[in-house]
């Protein structure tokens, strides 16, 4: 005797079939990680000469400038373009746009 004939898949069941399968969970969260360590750079100490001409630029800023800044960030420099808001003398950085940089982290000004 024969087998009796299977029901059809229903629709809603045929796309997990073609769903994309990890062997090892966590395996690419693990890798990314490891990339990301490999790529840490520490954080270069200015001299003092780069130091004042970082301190005379930042003096000399207005305003609604438009300025560039490349600065250290968990490991990375980023650069980045904005308006300049202002100084927090209390925390000791620099306002531009939506983003507060510490003067300890600033690399370079444009």
């Amino acid at each position: 005797m024969g087998s009796k004939p299977k029901s059809p898949m229903p629709l809603s069941e045929r796309a997990k079939q073609f769903l994309p399968f990890a062997a090892v969970k966590g395996l690419t969260e693990a890798l990314e990680k490891k990339e990301k360590a490999l790529q840490f750079l520490e954080k270069i100490e200015l001299s003092e000469d780069r130091s004042d001409e970082l301190n005379q630029k930042i003096s000399q800023l207005n305003k609604g400038e438009i300025i560039s800044i490349t600065y250290y960030d968990h490991g990375e420099y980023i650069q980045i373009t904005g308006t300049f808001l202002g100084i927090d003398k209390v925390y000791k950085s620099i306002l531009l746009d939506t983003i507060e940089i510490a003067f300890d982290d600033i690399f370079l000004i444009d």
